[in-house]
């Protein structure tokens, strides 16, 4: 469509790198600030246990699959966050997690596909499970939603409907959660399978 423009020719090439050293002042803040936080969280994650069957059986089963591959990892249950407390957060790590991820985080990907898959039974609630290894989701989708937000920006400005390039479910995700109360745009996602795409639609007040 004519007034849309892509998140493609705005953030040419963009990958995590690029996203974080290209963050402005206010971003680049919220991002220490955030960093800070995880670090005092740290120690408090380590020791967070739970009595929730979905997150052991999860856990468990993530184990086994490690074991299984004969890595040398452990597997940690995280807290969730506040607005997606029902989610099953899993941390990798150890000598062998830089394999684990994968170029591009692709075996993590499959990782936490065959998580879902395996956990998310006919019948049952749904719940969301992330699988990271060494915090590199979590700085992958800080710099995903820091660049998200920068677009939403711009697609005020510019009064202009802003489409990714197309993204997997996990990214979609992402983006959607970090727009959700983001003034001025509202989200949706287009098109169908590996083409599915987010765009960032501006609306009047």
């Amino acid at each position: 469509m004519s007034e849309s423009k892509s998140a493609n020719e705005v953030e040419d090439n963009w990958d995590e790198e690029e996203a974080t050293e290209e963050s402005g002042s206010e971003e680049s803040n919220t991002e220490e600030g955030a960093s800070e936080r995880d670090a005092a969280q740290g120690d408090a994650e380590e020791h967070y246990s739970t009595d929730d069957e979905r997150s052991l059986s999860a856990h468990e089963f993530l184990t086994e699959v490690i074991d299984q591959m004969e890595m040398d990892c452990d597997v940690q249950l995280r807290r969730p966050s506040e607005e997606q407390s029902s989610d099953i957060r899993l941390e990798i790590s150890g000598p062998d997690a830089g394999r684990i991820i994968g170029k591009r985080g692709q075996v993590l990907s499959a990782l936490q596909f065959l998580c879902n898959r395996a956990q998310n039974r006919p019948g049952e609630e749904r719940r969301y499970i992330t699988v990271d290894a060494e915090g590199y989701r979590s700085r992958r989708d800080d710099s995903l939603a820091t660049m998200a937000r920068r677009l939403g920006k711009k697609a005020v400005t510019d009064g202009k409907i802003i489409t990714f390039e197309p993204m997997n479910p996990r990214d979609r995700r992402v983006v959607h959660l970090a727009l959700a109360k983001f003034e001025g745009v509202i989200t949706k996602s287009e098109g169908d399978g590996d083409d599915r795409r987010v765009q960032i639609i501006p609306v009047k007040r």
